[in-house]
């Protein structure tokens, strides 16, 4: 897949406050995590959707952005000693190590308020249209809301601590993980003028890829070092979390891995478009060490 993130970094500068604030405590919040940088995964399936659907990276930008806002807000959220309680997050202090609890949940407040502000903007609006603008919010508020994201990370938290059987653990993925990917390629292919057929493929190929995602953070959490991956391993254990690895281990995993990216890949025929690059990119996921 292209490389686009420069754009990205460049274009979620744009969009913080500039000059001095009263709530200058909070936008420095917030600028530290979504200056964290990361691979910025799902921003970038939203450009490279929207351009294999006849749309410009340009005019995606905004949505990609608020894909972005939403996924670091979920990580700010995430690291609070309430949730899975993580003081380090890709290699450096979570947002509530630097700037305290509080500060840091209002940041993941402000930063999904700052999404929808982002993609319903003037700005956003005369890229792409009113109702492609409207469709792609709608899209993400689905996808990261009450039987979303949200909802996934509740089932979470929920079963910590208790056995549960794996359909329970894939539909906690499938939510938890899949979802905000699948809203990111989603909403390329609506901003991008594709139709209902290629959303629904996009949809799809997120699926997998965010199921096959997931699985290999199970493993790497098992596998791989701290200095490796940027973050605390072994929590999931340390929490008696219910994960992929847990319950079906290694191989099984892998194999399911394997798997999903074959049905990725197998989702990416309803394009008329060069997908070469998405399927790599699969492939690139499925075998990553970090």
């Amino acid at each position: 897949m292209k490389n686009y993130i420069n754009e990205i970094e460049a274009a979620l500068q744009r969009y913080l406050p500039e000059g001095e604030y009263a709530e200058q405590n909070l936008i420095d919040a917030v600028r530290y995590s979504l200056d964290l940088k990361g691979k910025r995964v799902r921003p970038s399936l939203t450009l490279a959707f929207a351009e294999l659907c006849g749309g410009t990276a340009q005019a995606a930008m905004p949505f990609a952005c608020a894909v972005e806002m939403v996924h670091t807000y979920s990580l700010i959220h995430d690291d609070l000693p309430c949730m899975d309680n993580d003081d380090f997050r890709r290699g450096k202090p979570s947002n509530h190590k630097v700037y305290g609890e509080d500060i840091a949940l209002l940041a993941g407040d402000a930063l999904q308020s700052m999404a929808y502000t982002t993609m319903l903007s003037a700005e956003a609006v005369a890229a792409v249209g009113g109702e492609r603008a409207a469709r792609a919010a709608c899209i993400l508020a689905e996808k990261s809301g009450l039987l979303g994201m949200v909802g996934g990370q509740t089932i979470d938290l929920s079963i910590e601590q208790k056995q549960v059987g794996i359909e329970l653990v894939q539909t906690m993925e499938e939510k938890k993980t899949a979802c905000l990917i699948e809203a990111a390629c989603m909403m390329g292919c609506v901003v991008g003028g594709g139709t209902d057929e290629q959303v629904k493929a996009a949809e799809q190929y997120a699926h997998s890829i965010g199921l096959a995602f997931q699985i290999v953070d199970d493993i790497l959490d098992v596998t791989s070092t701290a200095e490796e991956l940027g973050k605390p391993i072994g929590s999931d254990q340390e929490n008696e979390k219910n994960t992929f690895m847990s319950l079906l281990g290694l191989d099984r995993c892998r194999a399911l891995v394997k798997l999903l990216t074959a049905q990725a890949k197998e989702a990416l025929t309803a394009f008329d478009g060069d997908t070469a690059e998405l399927a790599e990119f699969a492939e690139k996921l499925a075998n990553r060490k970090k």
